[in-house]
């Protein structure tokens, strides 16, 4: 059954969106409530899964993760054994952010974040060298233009 969520529980989950490290004082002020009903919403949430790992935003860059690359790889192998050893590979390299299985042309797409090109060419010969796979295209982001974890609440 799903958690069912009303009007203040969708603010709080906004302002948390906005800000997880601000005080359970300063967000109830914001939702119109007082601490303790807030943190009981909020433990309540986090107890249903609503509301996962509170994390930290790093900024890629300033760390000298200067390239994002999107890659786009098409492949003929759909047995589970080669799924499987696919799916370990990408969770082993932190340098995937993001991974999605597609429907259409192009099987999966990954979001790769390394210091520069070469970075780049390690992480696909090592890929390469665990899996086969039939076609990839790698796309250099040139400027990111928006990047967000907020859900439209």
């Amino acid at each position: 059954m799903a958690f069912r969520i009303d009007d203040t529980d969708r603010k709080i989950l906004r302002e948390l969106q906005s800000d997880a490290s601000r005080s359970l004082d300063e967000i109830a002020k914001v939702v119109g409530s007082s601490k303790t009903p807030v943190w009981n919403r909020i433990r309540k949430m986090r107890e249903a899964g609503v509301i996962g790992a509170t994390v930290a935003r790093l900024d890629a860059e300033k760390l000298g993760f200067d390239a994002t690359f999107f890659v786009l790889i098409r492949t003929s192998e759909h047995e589970a054994d080669w799924q499987n050893r696919f799916l370990e590979a990408l969770r082993a390299r932190p340098e995937v952010q993001e991974a999605h299985r597609l429907a259409g042309d192009i099987d999966y797409i990954l979001k790769v974040r390394v210091a520069n090109a070469r970075a780049y060419d390690a992480f696909y010969q090592a890929l390469i060298a665990e899996v086969r796979v039939y076609n990839v295209t790698a796309l250099l982001s040139m400027e990111e233009i928006k990047s967000t974890t907020a859900l439209p609440l």
